[in-house]
């Protein structure tokens, strides 16, 4: 079993195309697409936490349906409906706020703040493409669409990107 991410799907929502430069011809060819590449890397055993903007009223409980493993969602600004709506759809819990996985790691729709002094690393969506916010960094990782090829992302390569960010800032040397 692996654990996955992914944010800002916005399945049946035709209404993204006015906010981001999404590389599909419509809103049917973006689902299918976007639910190809889930079941290309997401087994029916495999876990993933949604983090936030799964799609419009209506596409849910289809869409869903058709996407490989167990999925969380931790809801996001466009997940409006109840959570035991969301259950119905096939969701197996959903979260109103971040939640804390492993003891490190902040799941959640926003990006939270989180500095070198604290002993977390978050992941997140809802800023999309944009470029204020970098991909990763040593805390924190952007798992919107748009940044990881509108396909769930592996737990691991979360990690090992993290890591590298970490292994890439300067070193002290105790002689403070």
């Amino acid at each position: 079993m692996n654990t996955f991410f992914i944010a800002d799907t916005h399945f049946g929502d035709a209404a993204i195309f006015r906010y981001e430069n999404r590389p599909f011809a419509s809103v049917d060819e973006m689902d299918a697409e976007m639910i190809a590449r889930w079941n290309a890397v997401v087994r029916p055993e495999d876990v993933v936490y949604h983090l936030g903007d799964f799609g419009a009223d209506g596409a849910q409980a289809q869409v869903l349906s058709a996407l490989n493993g167990t999925k969380y969602l931790i809801k996001g600004n466009h997940d409006v409906g109840s959570n035991a709506d969301y259950r119905a759809f096939g969701f197996a819990e959903v979260y109103d706020r971040p939640i804390i996985l492993d003891a490190f790691w902040i799941l959640s729709h926003d990006a939270l703040y989180v500095n070198v002094n604290m002993p977390y690393a978050n992941l997140f969506g809802h800023v999309h493409n944009s470029p204020i916010v970098k991909d990763y960094s040593p805390q924190h990782f952007c798992v919107s669409v748009e940044r990881i090829g509108y396909a769930p992302v592996e737990f691991g390569e979360i990690k090992r990107k993290i890591k590298a960010a970490v292994d890439r800032l300067p070193q002290e040397d105790g002689n403070a």
